[in-house]
């Protein structure tokens, strides 16, 4: 199992707390640092069973700079926002644990990091 976060972000330290609580084995990958490539993001969005629109903070500022909220929401506009998410990544709504059964859940939370857990 893996865990992306922002370490800043409050909602991710809750996240590995009850994770550690739960005695979890996972490893943390700071996603700012590290930042996911378009395949990985293509990966975790077919783990979520979601677009990419899905997971974006569209209330961050370089969002806002790039007029996301004007994109197109469909088939042919999906590489870009993609695309949009590996260059800023920032945008990618977090945490989102990858579960050991291939599927990943944004886990925001208690109740969701418990549905990963359990998988």
């Amino acid at each position: 199992m893996e865990i992306w976060i922002n370490p800043a972000c409050s909602k991710c330290r809750s996240a590995v707390t009850l994770l550690d609580a739960e005695g979890a084995d996972y490893t943390v990958r700071r996603y700012l640092e590290d930042v996911p490539t378009e395949d990985e993001i293509r990966d975790v969005l077919g783990r979520l069973g979601l677009e990419p629109w899905d997971i974006t903070r569209t209330q961050e500022a370089v969002a806002k700079e790039l007029g996301l909220k004007e994109w197109p929401r469909d088939d042919a506009a999906r590489d870009r926002w993609v695309t949009a998410l590996a260059e800023h990544p920032k945008l990618i709504q977090r945490p989102i644990i990858t579960a050991d059964d291939g599927t990943a859940v944004v886990a925001r939370t208690d109740e969701a990091v418990r549905d990963a857990l359990s998988r």
